[in-house]
């Protein structure tokens, strides 16, 4: 197996001091947002043997084992990350599988460059994802009940939001949340942040539920973004739980520190709390307007002390290791390749020692025993 040397990404969001204190390392002063490990073209882990991406490229079916090429091709098709959130991120969807293969082939068709801001589909791919806390970690989920968005919306006393309130009770919940989106990035830009302006200084004043809306307000004021986020679901994730998200499922990650996974792609359509490019009719078309819980997620025990986070899409499967002290060793070898990520205390695999936010690439069939004191999390496919 491979220690991997991995790039962290500087992104606006990111905090300052999760990651550096995970890793014991001295902050910088500037963000430190994501940890990448994987073969992401982006940014892809190193080894002693080159880049990731060129380790698999080189021989993808000793790297990646037979049943995971035939199932997803010569690459490895998930990306791990540690994710530290110091601020709101965009408020965002991602398209399902079809979506993304049709979005792709009718921008290369128009001749829409990879690189121009107003590129919705990077790739042919979905990009569900999962993130795991390790810290308190905030986030918006999937909508609300509608009744219950327009009694929070209702409770500002914001006389401009009567509309929507009004739309919520009067439709059924799917045909309300999507005229209310519609009418949010559809609104006047100049009347759109006055109504923010005014309905910040109620979640001010108001904290409580509003607290979350009042901090999303202050990073991004006038932005009708912050609007839409009181339609979503406020989750507060626990150290261990996790959220899923799957196509058209709208979120954003406010803060906390977590361990993220998801199918490879760059494919990302916003709704607000960005100054990016929002296609608000692509957007509309992508977006699931269904309300419910979102449905946190809590790793189910399974043999040999694998507690495993489940989903239902198979180009990522994340797991944790919990070890104990004193506890016996861990054969985690696997027909399938494995990043394996320590997040506390002292793990050894194989040859490697693995302090906090240390990983490993472990090829398809390779040895794979573990030992130590700590968590270690494991990423492979479903094959």
């Amino acid at each position: 197996m491979d220690r991997l040397d991995n790039t962290i990404r500087p992104y606006a969001w990111g905090s300052i001091t999760a990651i550096p204190r995970l890793l014991g390392t001295e902050p910088t002063g500037e963000p430190q947002a994501e940890m990448w490990m994987g073969a992401h073209p982006g940014a892809p882990s190193r080894t002693p043997r080159g880049t990731l991406a060129e380790v698999i490229d080189a021989d993808p079916e000793k790297e990646l084992g037979a049943a995971s090429v035939a199932k997803f091709g010569p690459r490895l098709p998930f990306l791990l990350k540690l994710l530290a959130a110091g601020a709101p991120l965009s408020l965002q969807v991602h398209p399902d599988l079809d979506q993304a293969r049709e979005g792709h082939a009718d921008e290369e068709r128009r001749g829409i460059p990879l690189d121009a801001p107003h590129r919705n589909y990077k790739d042919a791919n979905h990009k569900p994802e999962l993130v795991c806390a390790l810290t308190e970690f905030d986030g918006l989920c999937g909508f609300r009940d509608p009744l219950r968005a327009a009694e929070l919306l209702d409770g500002l006393g914001v006389d401009s939001l009567k509309p929507y309130v009004d739309l919520l009770h009067a439709h059924p919940a799917e045909a309300a949340l999507r005229e209310v989106l519609t009418a949010i990035l559809g609104a006047d830009p100049d009347e759109m942040a006055h109504t923010v302006t005014e309905a910040a200084a109620a979640c001010d004043r108001l904290g409580g539920a509003y607290a979350p809306y009042a901090d999303i307000a202050h990073h991004h004021p006038g932005d009708p973004g912050v609007i839409a986020a009181m339609l979503l679901n406020h989750v507060r994730l626990q150290p261990g739980e996790a959220l899923f998200l799957g196509a058209g499922v709208p979120h954003a990650y406010l803060n906390g520190l977590g361990v993220e996974i998801m199918a490879n792609s760059d494919n990302v359509l916003r709704c607000g709390l960005t100054p990016k490019h929002v296609d608000v009719p692509e957007l509309l078309r992508v977006v699931r307007f269904e309300a419910g819980d979102p449905g946190v997620l809590r790793p189910e025990a399974g043999p040999d002390g694998e507690e495993l986070y489940e989903t239902p899409i198979d180009e990522f499967r994340l797991s944790r290791y919990v070890l104990p002290e004193g506890g016996t060793t861990h054969d985690l070898t696997l027909g399938t390749p494995q990043i394996l990520l320590c997040t506390a205390g002292s793990v050894r695999a194989g040859g490697h020692e693995l302090s906090p936010g240390a990983s490993v690439f472990v090829p398809a069939g390779e040895r794979a025993e573990v030992s130590g004191t700590g968590t270690l999390f494991r990423a492979t496919v479903v094959a």
